[in-house]
């Protein structure tokens, strides 16, 4: 730097606020510390750097002297153990202890000696046929521990040097003993003579073994030679002798084995090889009897939940370690499940299957269209990253093979064999057996019916086995008792806080729901089976309390399952949730059935279906979106009182009409129409309205016979009238759209395309029509069959459904279906015969069902078979046009909250007609009328005094709709009103006719002096039909 001029020097001044001193001593301690971590680090390195060294020279070492001892071992014994005798293999000679001592696999040399030994060993034995003798000499006890040591090293040296020459030995490993002389086979052949099960120390060898991680290296034998077999052998290997004589040990009284590691045991490294039972089917054969078999499940069941730690790598992503694992175990279990006393096995067995079949991904073999009927979605996202596992197609027809009807059927009996299935046989507290059993079948179902289709196995379960009169006999007792919580406590499958009537319901209520399906209604409401209608009342409330807490009380939100692909994804992922979820699904299915054959005869008060908590606060959630209370409205809508749904349901299309109202300021839609061609018009002007529009104001201008237009313009009043009338004449069975059941019922006339050319356009434009009188809330007089109503609701019919149609055809299903004789006789065949208008014709019920006879084995396929032709194959074209035009103004999901018998009440009101103290609470007066005013006094009494079908006809002279509001006239917009006309009441005037403005709901009422005057007036102007010339 350049001289400033001032010769002082500066002192530094840290900016920090720190002493310099302090500074230095920070950093002498940070040297320090680098220091001291430095010296560490050479310490160790100097460490590991000695053992390194001394480990190096010692295997030095070792490997000089094992070059000694193996060069001693040849000059003494020969190349190829020509010098050796029987006495080599005595415990005083050092033949066996030099060659285990120097044996290394790898060396060409010792395993060919190894051979050798083998070979002789097993002459020696054949000539002699004692071995404890040819090991010990003449004194066992006195010589155990050496003859052991050795016994289990040269076991071991044998399954080592098969091992570490697999690749070389490819070829001879699953060749039979008596054909082949080759190495593998002699060194296989000494293994199984060396744990001999009559041998003192086979159990200690074998466990010796099992630690050395035999079964780990028996695996990749297997795999190898696997990839070189050429078909099947035919005959059993020595490989596979092997393998049996191990496993058998367990069976032996004097097995002492303690439980060893279970990812070193033969269940998690044997019985993962994919078929394994085809390779070695004597081996399936051993494993299979009752005490072997049970020790290994038994020992599966134990750590199975922790599988994924428990089990190898897989050998590739189709072939899953747990999905080979579960497809052995299915096909032996067909064997074992045939043993007498299998119970224990059981329920051992139904908890490992649960957890590995938990673990599948979905089997594209159980739903070969590629959809999925559960979900209905092409991925699953649900917080994780998506994965996709596609199982071998063979690994999963096995596993899919195994678990047939017949399977499911006597693992079920067997399970739940000892539980009586008589309700009341054990009135008191289910014990620990009985809880655990239902426990282990309740979980192995629920698990399956996710899995495979259902129609694959519901019948046989519900009509082959006792499960739905046991189960509900369990929770009848468990519900009385209020012990849930002991099937939560002792189920593997249950945490101990979930609800423990969990995995009995979602197994019960699918499995009741098909039973239901299937009986008819003499079984049902007569002989009352499968349960009593006691029983079902009692059941009726357990699913209410179950649904109520799942889905409101429960505070736990299950996730959207809709974003799951399938069942299997979701059960694998959340499974608890998914068991939540399921539950409510087939509970509130069940329920829905429940509520459906209470319609047909009332056995319960159609409140007991309702929850008791459906208060204030669930009505305010109800309109929410994605809120608890609209999770209800959707998926157990029936826990709602009818009229709170039919509220909600108001609600819902006032929301509708304001937000379409919004965007029509004018009214664009304006109709002249004929009323004695009031449907033609109507199908011509109307049809062609778009969506937007038939939501918007329709307003009417009828035109009477002569040409001329009505008086009155449309408020609203015209167009009730118009809707009240085209209904009338369309859905009239003489215009040949419908037809009538014996019940005077409507539902779509399958012969209508004979009648008109454009039926099916006539069936849309009638959706509309109905779903716009539902839009605008009025009421229209049309009885509509169950089994058509249900057809809006996208439902399917079935075989209880006939009677309302065709109470003959099912009297004579019902006939055939009990039956006692041979049915074959009849001469019936799969083919219905339509009659249509004096036309016939001849339809197949199956393809080729003119050939298919109808015997006592196909009887109840023929029957369902009829029913749904009749049901639902017959009217399918019409009742889709209707339900497309329907659903142009009424979504889905707004009538989903309803039943059919509910459904007909929002179309129709209350066929008791209407109260009429309701509607004078409801009225309003004007013009000098007062509710105490003796004109209205009179007035009220002659109404009261009327008929009900001049009752109706006043309510729709006066409002345009011969029905009253749904939920009552507290509901009439706007409020119905009484005004008073003819103000001088002057004989002339008091000669005119009442009047009404229907679009305002007006009665216009001259004050009469008297009853009969008012009476006489009333009357003719309700039934003159002048339209609105009377206005």
């Amino acid at each position: 730097m350049f001289f400033s001029g001032d010769p002082s020097t500066r002192k530094r001044v840290d900016l920090g606020g720190r002493s310099s001193k302090e500074r230095d001593r920070q950093k002498l301690l940070e040297q320090t510390r680098l220091e001291r971590n430095r010296r560490l680090w050479l310490r160790q390195q100097n460490a590991a750097a000695i053992k390194i060294q001394k480990c190096f020279r010692g295997r030095r070492v070792v490997e000089a002297e094992r070059s000694k001892v193996r060069e001693k071992f040849f000059l003494t014994y020969g190349q190829y153990c020509q010098d050796v005798n029987r006495q080599c293999f005595g415990p005083d000679s050092d033949f066996l202890c030099q060659l285990l001592f120097f044996f290394n696999p790898r060396y060409v040399a010792d395993f060919s000696a190894l051979v050798e030994t083998c070979r002789l060993l097993l002459e020696f034995v054949h000539d002699n046929g004692d071995v404890v003798s040819l090991f010990a000499g003449m004194d066992y006890s006195s010589k155990r521990g050496l003859v052991e040591y050795r016994i289990k090293n040269l076991a071991y040296a044998c399954v080592r040097a098969i091992y570490e020459n697999r690749n070389q030995l490819k070829d001879q490993l699953f060749l039979a003993a008596e054909k082949s002389n080759r190495s593998a086979n002699v060194l296989l052949e000494a293994l199984i003579l060396l744990i001999d099960l009559r041998l003192p120390w086979a159990c200690n060898t074998v466990c010796y073994l099992s630690q050395r991680n035999m079964y780990s290296m028996f695996r990749e034998i297997i795999l190898m030679g696997k990839k070189h077999l050429q078909g099947s052998t035919g005959t059993t290997s020595s490989l596979e002798r092997v393998l049996a004589v191990i496993i058998s040990h367990v069976d032996q009284t004097s097995c002492t084995c303690s439980n060893s590691d279970p990812r070193s045991s033969f269940s998690s490294q044997i019985l993962i090889i994919p078929f394994l039972w085809r390779l070695f089917p004597y081996l399936k054969e051993i494993f299979a009897a009752p005490r072997l078999s049970q020790h290994y499940v038994h020992q599966m069941a134990l750590c199975v939940k922790d599988h994924t730690n428990v089990l190898p790598a897989d050998i590739s992503s189709d072939f899953p370690s747990y999905a080979c694992l579960l497809g052995n175990l299915l096909e032996a279990a067909g064997v074992a499940i045939t043993q007498p006393g299998s119970f224990a096995w059981a329920m051992d067995f139904a908890t490992v299957a649960t957890f590995l079949l938990q673990a599948l991904p979905p089997l594209q073999t159980s739903n070969p269209g590629g959809k999925d009927s559960t979900m209905g979605e092409d991925e699953m996202l649900v917080g994780d990253e998506l994965t996709e596992i596609v199982l071998n197609r063979d690994l999963e027809q096995q596993i899919f093979s195994a678990l047939d009807p017949r399977f499911l059927l006597q693992l079920t009996n067997v399970l739940l064999g000892g539980i009586s299935p008589m309700v009341g046989s054990h009135k008191g507290r289910p014990d620990e057996k009985e809880v655990a059993a239902v426990g282990a079948a309740c979980s192995f179902l629920h698990v399956t019916f996710n899995i495979l289709p259902l129609e694959r196995i519901m019948t046989i379960l519900a009509y082959r086995t006792e499960l739905v009169p046991i189960l509900w006999n369990f929770m009848k007792r468990c519900h009385e008792n209020d012990m849930w919580s002991s099937l939560s406590e002792q189920s593997v499958y249950l945490p101990v806080d979930t609800p423990g009537w969990l995995l009995p319901l979602a197994v019960f209520c699918p499995v009741y729901k098909h039973m239901l399906m299937i009986v008819d209604n003499e079984e049902f409401y007569e002989q009352e089976k499968p349960l009593s209608l006691v029983d079902i009342r009692l059941l009726i409330v357990i699913l209410r309390q179950a649904l109520w807490q799942i889905l409101w009380l429960n505070p736990v939100a299950t996730p959207n399952f809709s974003k799951f692909a399938d069942g299997p994804s979701a059960m694998k992922r959340r499974p608890i949730e998914f068991l939540q979820h399921r539950v409510c699904v087939v509970a509130s299915e069940l329920m829905s059935q429940l509520q459906d054959w209470n319609n047909r005869r009332e056995f319960t008060s159609p409140n007991d279906f309702n929850a008791d908590g459906a208060s204030d606060l669930f009505m305010s959630q109800a309109m929410t979106e994605n809120s608890r209370a609209n999770d209800i409205l959707k998926q157990a809508p029936f826990l709602v009182p009818f009229t709170s749904r039919a509220k909600i349901f108001n609600s819902q299309l006032a929301t509708t009409k304001e937000r379409n109202s919004a965007h029509a300021i004018f009214t664009r839609n304006r109709f002249k129409i004929r009323r004695d061609h009031i449907l033609e018009d109507a199908f011509s002007q109307l049809n062609a309205l778009a969506e937007e529009d038939l939501r918007g104001v329709i307003r009417i201008t009828f035109v009477n016979e002569f040409g001329v237009e009505e008086a009155g313009i449309d408020g609203g009043g015209i167009f009730k009238d118009f809707m009240e009338n085209i209904t009338r004449a369309a859905f009239d069975v003489q215009y040949g759209l419908f037809k009538e059941t014996a019940d005077h019922l409507l539902y779509p006339n399958p012969g209508s395309g004979l009648i008109h050319e454009q039926h099916l356009q006539f069936f849309h434009f009638l959706g509309t029509i109905l779903a716009k009188a539902m839009f605008e809330g009025i009421l229209v007089d049309i009885p509509f069959a169950t089994f058509f109503l249900s057809k809006l609701k996208q439902k399917y019919n079935y075989l209880n459904d006939l009677p309302s149609l065709d109470p003959e055809l099912y009297r004579h299903l019902i006939f055939l279906k009990h039956y006692g004789g041979d049915i074959s006789e009849l001469e019936l065949y799969f083919v219905i015969v339509n009659n249509e208008y004096g036309e016939q014709t001849e339809e197949e019920l199956l393809p080729g069902g003119k050939s298919i006879r109808v015997t006592n084995e196909n009887v109840i396929t023929f029957i369902h078979l009829v029913a749904n032709h009749r049901l639902n194959f017959q009217i399918r074209q019409q009742s889709s046009h209707f339900l497309r035009g329907f659903q142009q103004l009424i979504q889905k999901d707004w009538i989903d909250m309803f039943n059919e018998h509910e459904l007909q009440l929002l179309i129709s009101g209350s066929v008791d007609g209407f109260d009429m103290d309701d509607l004078r609470a409801h009225t309003n007066y004007t013009g000098g009328y007062h509710e105490d005013h003796y004109v209205i006094e009179m007035f009220w009494d002659v109404i009261q005094n009327l008929s009900l079908e001049n009752k109706r006809k006043f309510l729709k002279f006066a409002t345009g709709c011969s029905r009253g509001p749904l939920l009552g006239f507290k509901y009439l917009e706007p409020t119905f009103c009484i005004q008073r006309t003819a103000g001088n009441a002057s004989e002339e005037a008091l000669d005119r006719l009442p009047t009404s403005a229907t679009c305002m709901n007006l009665l216009k009422l001259p004050p009469y002096r008297s009853k009969q005057q008012m009476e006489q007036k009333l009357l003719y102007a309700i039934n003159s039909d002048a339209g609105f010339d009377l206005s």
